[in-house]
């Protein structure tokens, strides 16, 4: 009778990797009484460690600037975790990382930013949820139409 082993997925470890803060216009526009616009970017990402030992980011930069452009604050926080996954086929590990791994450290990420822009001394910023399987399927879409368009080739 032949064993398969069992799926194991645990976290190792939580952790903040880079966290910056930036008000560069201090203290003067803290005087401002305009409305900012806030910008926000997430990136994720998923790298092997050691064997069936994986490290996926997901990074996050806020800024907010005033409608003349001079920028109230800048925050980047890339929150990390350290992730055993063995035991599972390789075509499912990236979506495990991109959208499951995503999803665990996502809160911490969240609570990193409010944080850091409350402590700054700005009004903290709520970061919304996230569907990371929605932005994984897109992205998977978007390589695959990229890899199936026509290369254009120069007429010479």
């Amino acid at each position: 009778m032949s064993e398969t082993a069992q799926p194991v997925f645990t976290i190792e470890k939580l952790y903040v990797k880079d966290l910056s803060l930036e008000v560069p216009n201090a203290p003067r526009i803290f005087l401002e009484r305009e409305n900012p616009e806030i910008n926000i970017q997430l990136r994720t990402e998923g790298n092997a460690v050691d064997e069936g030992i994986f490290e996926v980011v997901v990074a996050v930069t806020v800024t907010s600037k005033l409608p003349d452009g001079r920028n109230l604050f800048l925050v980047e926080v890339s929150q990390a975790g350290i992730f055993q996954i063995r035991n599972v086929p390789q075509e499912d590990l990236e979506p495990i990382m991109m959208i499951g791994c995503a999803n665990i450290l996502y809160p911490y990420v969240r609570e990193a930013v409010s944080d850091a822009v409350g402590r700054a001394g700005f009004p903290p910023v709520m970061l919304a949820p996230v569907n990371f399987e929605g932005l994984y399927q897109a992205r998977k879409q978007q390589a695959a139409a990229a890899a199936s368009a026509p290369a254009e080739v120069p007429i010479q």
